[in-house]
């Protein structure tokens, strides 16, 4: 097979060039957006649970066409970058009165996904105000929840799609590039986990990072057609000891380099963040290392 280049997983060969080509020579007054969703069909290139990889075709156009591969039609507009022009999450009014005493004592806590929900703006605006990363929209897959009693919230869980590179959980789950690149999507990230500052209750946070990594693989199923068979997340050792995280047996799997993923200068230019991971079922190197 006469591979060309690769992107996000994709190998693209001669042969898949020139059907580029043809689709856009057969199509000369469609937009670029139009050509990738064209080119998706033909591909069946779609996400597990049916949603074709539209941006991801459109990226993979983009590179081509850098490249000088492929010629794409020139730019009929450039639209607005949501992520740059976002507001940040106005306040909410919550009950902010102190919670005391023991797991026991707290009684029944639900854990709320509130992704598209009314609840979600609830989640956006306690993170921007008591996390000390504040709030970040998450790109890609991703899930949000709330902790509550009742219907007063305690903590926060958000989670998305996994780092690409990341050698402290590659070395660990000792899977091949190839296979990193073809399974990264059933790795899941934890991005912010948040106890309400007005909240102090003994083993409450290891507690729930226990109840949550035993529906996190099922929830993202349910709304990815998919699951995930491994967490991870960091920890500044600046600011926290990862206490949680151990006591809820969550696996110390070394540092990174403080070069973060764009690094062009091979030099630290950030914190050192301390990796911790956490097996979502016991065959996960096995799941991880499947080339289906």
């Amino acid at each position: 097979m006469d591979v060309v280049c690769a992107y996000r997983g994709r190998r693209v060969t001669a042969s898949d060039l020139g059907q580029i080509r043809e689709l856009i020579a057969g199509n000369p007054q469609a937009s670029r957006r139009s050509l990738s969703k064209k080119l998706c069909e033909a591909w069946q290139w779609q996400q597990p649970n049916g949603v074709p990889r539209d941006m991801v075709c459109r990226g993979l156009m983009l590179d081509l066409h850098r490249k000088g591969l492929i010629e794409l039609p020139p730019l009929r507009r450039r639209p607005p970058n949501p992520l740059a022009r976002r507001a940040r999450p106005e306040p909410v009014a919550i009950d902010r009165t102190p919670v005391r005493g023991t797991l026991a004592e707290l009684g029944r806590l639900d854990f709320v996904p509130v992704r598209r929900t009314d609840r979600e703006r609830v989640f956006n605006a306690l993170l921007e105000a008591h996390h000390y990363l504040g709030y970040t929209q998450p790109v890609g897959e991703h899930l949000k929840y709330l902790v509550c009693t009742g219907e007063r919230p305690l903590a926060l869980f958000a989670w998305s799609s996994a780092p690409r590179h990341l050698a402290p959980r590659d070395r660990f789950l000792g899977w091949s590039a190839h296979a990193r690149r073809h399974n990264l999507r059933l790795v899941a990230y934890n991005t912010r986990f948040l106890i309400l500052p007005w909240v102090a209750v003994d083993h409450l946070a290891s507690h729930l990072l226990a109840r949550m990594t035993r529906r996190l693989s099922a929830d993202w199923q349910a709304l990815y057609g998919h699951p995930v068979y491994f967490a991870e997340t960091f920890v500044d050792p600046e600011r926290f000891r990862g206490t949680c995280y151990r006591a809820a047996n969550w696996v110390y799997l070394g540092s990174t380099t403080g070069r973060g993923k764009d690094d062009q200068t091979h030099r630290a230019n950030r914190s050192l963040k301390q990796v911790f991971g956490y097996p979502l079922e016991a065959r996960f190197r096995e799941r991880l290392s499947e080339m289906r």
